[in-house]
Order: C-alpha cells, then structure tokens, then sequence
C-alpha cells in the first residue's frame, strides 16, 4: 500500500494531474483535489549533537533538511513545540505512539559528530510513522565543518527520493546575473550560489554587461556573454580558479547565447555575420567551428537535447518567433510551437521529456513547458516579465527571471515546478536574471 501511495506522490511530479482520489488506508496518506496535492506531513527533531560544540551545527542541519523539503510544496513540516516525544539517542526506539498523535507520517533524525580535525560524520533515519517501520537503513553522510550546509542538501535529496521516487536538486547550486543600481543603469556581473540562495560568490566585477551564464554538464565551468570589448563575445570560465578565457571568434562578428554539449566538448552559439545571425557549433579544444543553420532569418537560444542528438532553437524564420528542432549536426528543422504568441529561449529538460520556453502572448509573459514533439503545452505563470528558463537537475523544477513593472521595476529569481503550482522566490541579496542551475554536485 505504501508503495502505491507514494506512487501518486511521484506522478503528481510527472505532470498536473485532474482530479482523483487518494487510496482509503495505508501508512501514508496524499490527499489530491482538482489536481492539488496536500503536502506531506513530516517531523525534523533537531539532530543529536555529538558534543556541546556541534550542538548549534546540528540544530542547523536539521533546520536546512526541513526547509528543504518544505519548500518543494509537497511536504508540510510539524512544529517542534507540537512535539511530544524528544530524541535524545540516534540509537533509542522511536515512540510512533506520539509521533502519529500529531500526525506526523514521516519522520527524520539524525545525529551529529564533529572531530578535531574539522570531520563531519551525519547520521540519519527516515521512519514511515503509521507503519511503524524505517524506510531505510541508517544512512551516514562525511564533510566538513565549512560544508555542513551542503550534507544537509544532500541528506534531504535522499529523503525526498525516498518519499517521491524522484531524483533530488537540493546539493546543487545558480550561477545568475547580481544586479545593483537604477534601473537605467544597472550593474551586472556574474554571481554564483547554492540553490536556494546561500553561499553566494561572485565570479566577476561590474565594469562591463555580462549576460546568460550556462553552467556545463560537471558544473566547472561556465559559458557566458560579456559586453567588455563594446560587443557581445563568448567567454569560458573556471569556477575553482575564476580563469577565464575568451572563444575564438572571426574577426567583425559578435556571438552571444551559448551553451554547453551535453559531453561538454562542444558549444553551440548564435554568431552575427555580414547582418545575419545564424547558430554555430564550435571545438572547445581546437576552437573548429562550423554553421548550423544558413537562413535570412534571426536563429538563437540553441540548446541540445541531452542525448546530444538535437537542438532545439528559437527563429522568426515563419514571421512570428517560434520553437524549432534540427539534428545537432544542422540540416532540416521542424517547427514546434503551434500556438499564438512570441515563442522563445527554449532549454531541454535533463530527462528529455520536456522543453521549457517563453512564451509572451496578450501582452504578458510566461514560462511554459511542452513535450518535445510540440504537443501538450502548459503555461505555468504569467506576470509583466517572466523570462530564461532554466531545469534543476531532476527536470522537475524550473528556474527563471521575473521583472516588476515600473521605473523602480527589478529583476529577482522565482522557481515552479513543472504543474505550476508551486510558484516560490529565490532569496538574493540584489536583484537577479538570467539562472543556470548546475547538476548535483
């Protein structure tokens, strides 16, 4: 029973789902109505402290897992002063008694040992309440007192695959525009942060325009445009050493919307020549280049499916922008998007399955999400600026920009998931464009 219902957890990630109802007994109970689920309801005592001097990192720990969780929509976390039992021991019997009392159904613990040497060893349980049973066997985590944030991530990533069936996102991090200053005259430079906006670093200063940072497939390195030398040009950056060196180019051209092969040898990009934009595939190594599409009209925002076998790309080749895929190699490409409205930066979901958009129709702005075929489209918000989608690595959750209207109107960093029901902002410190999530690290 247990197994079917967290199949239904599972597939409500799958797409919006009409109207059902849940199964009538079994240990965990998902209450679905017109397609809405009631989130799970689950308990996060404060893992045990190794010593007085881990007490503090271990009540973190806890606080980020359940944050975490929360924040996907599909759990709802038990106040610790609704507690009845305490944890004291990662070793003692858990009481389901009281834990099922406040109707907790699923339960996490966890315990927390710091050595001299600045070792962090994270044990951890997940117990299916109303069961009466531990869903896996005790599971450790080893880091460093510098990363406990990111053992926390990772801990949560296995208890939300374990409950969901789905690939975790939280041990992931943004690379992202940080913008400062009026509107007319904003500052922009690269920045980069774990997922939900903590630990942020910036990668370059505010001299110069720098826009649509992609993080490759191992998340070293990333492309991105820079207006330094008075046109767009194609940078490549390393995250560890903040190197950075600048994609060979022909000489008079400006090249910008770039993005990584999914082996990540190759890039493809939009290239301005004699007045016409085109898309380009280019050998990080030898720097080879070669022209994938050969038309009068604009062809940009180029992104590979990740079996590496298509692309993906928006043109106004039929008048209006839209949606079209070629083989990765250049040839005959087909058009997509057969609705009304202005179709553009189009990104493939990592599982291969979706093809995220933007979509601008009667005036606003959305983020969408059709299958790759172009059928079953979905428009998951809508506002004065929505903009630049980009997928969490489990191709469940999708990142973009969002833009207030007026002369103090500022750009900041929202997420949904792909039923659109799940519509959250992104804590920064300035504002923020242009997201790239990474792949789990």
């Amino acid at each position: 029973m247990m197994t079917r219902i967290l199949t239904l957890l599972a597939a409500l990630l799958l797409l919006a789902l009409p109207p059902m109802a849940t199964a009538q007994d079994g240990p965990l109970r998902i209450e679905i109505t017109e397609g809405v689920i009631e989130p799970l309801p689950f308990a996060v005592p404060d893992f045990v402290a190794g010593d007085a001097a881990s007490a503090e990192m271990s009540r973190n720990i806890a606080r980020v897992i359940a944050a975490d969780l929360v924040g996907t929509g599909l759990f709802r976390e038990i106040s610790q002063d609704a507690f009845i039992s305490r944890v004291t021991s990662f070793s003692s019997p858990v009481q389901f008694a009281d834990w099922k009392a406040i109707n907790a159904q699923a339960l996490i613990t966890g315990a927390v040992d710091v050595d001299s040497t600045g070792k962090v060893v994270v044990r951890f349980r997940v117990w299916d309440v109303f069961a009466g049973k531990e869903l896996e066997n005790g599971l450790q985590l080893v880091g460093t007192t510098d990363g406990w944030r990111r053992i926390a991530h990772k801990v949560a990533d296995q208890v939300y695959s374990r409950i969901t069936g789905e690939g975790g996102y939280f041990d992931s991090r943004v690379v992202f525009v940080a913008e400062t200053g009026p509107k007319g005259q904003r500052a922009k430079r690269l920045a980069i942060m774990d997922y939900d906006g903590a630990n942020v670093k910036y990668l370059t200063d505010s001299a110069n325009i720098v826009l649509a940072p992609r993080f490759s497939p191992t998340g070293d390195r990333i492309l991105y445009t820079s207006y330094e030398t008075g046109f767009p040009r194609v940078y490549l950056l390393d995250v560890a050493s903040v190197s950075r060196r600048e994609l060979e180019n022909q000489v008079g051209t400006m090249s910008f919307a770039p993005r990584f092969s999914p082996d990540g040898r190759t890039v493809v990009y939009s290239l301005i020549t004699g007045g016409n934009t085109d898309i380009y595939r280019m050998d990080i190594g030898s720097g080879a280049s070669a022209r994938l599409t050969s038309a009068p009209s604009i062809e940009t925002a180029p992104s590979y499916s990740p079996d590496g076998s298509q692309i993906v790309f928006e043109s106004d080749r039929s008048g209006s922008n839209h949606l079209y895929v070629m083989p990765a190699g250049g040839g005959e490409a087909r058009r997509i998007s057969s609705g009304k409205g202005q179709y553009g930066t189009p990104v493939w979901s990592p599982r291969g399955d979706y093809i995220a958009f933007t979509k601008q129709s009667k005036g606003r702005f959305h983020i969408g999400v059709m299958r790759t075929d172009g059928s079953e489209e979905r428009l998951l918000t809508a506002s004065f600026l929505d903009e630049g989608p980009t997928w969490a690595p489990n191709g469940r959750v999708i990142m973009f920009t969002r833009e207030t209207q007026g002369a103090q109107g500022q750009a900041r960093l929202y997420s949904v998931d792909i039923t659109g029901r799940n519509l959250r902002q992104v804590s920064t410190a300035t504002g923020a464009s242009d997201p790239s999530w990474s792949p789990l690290q």
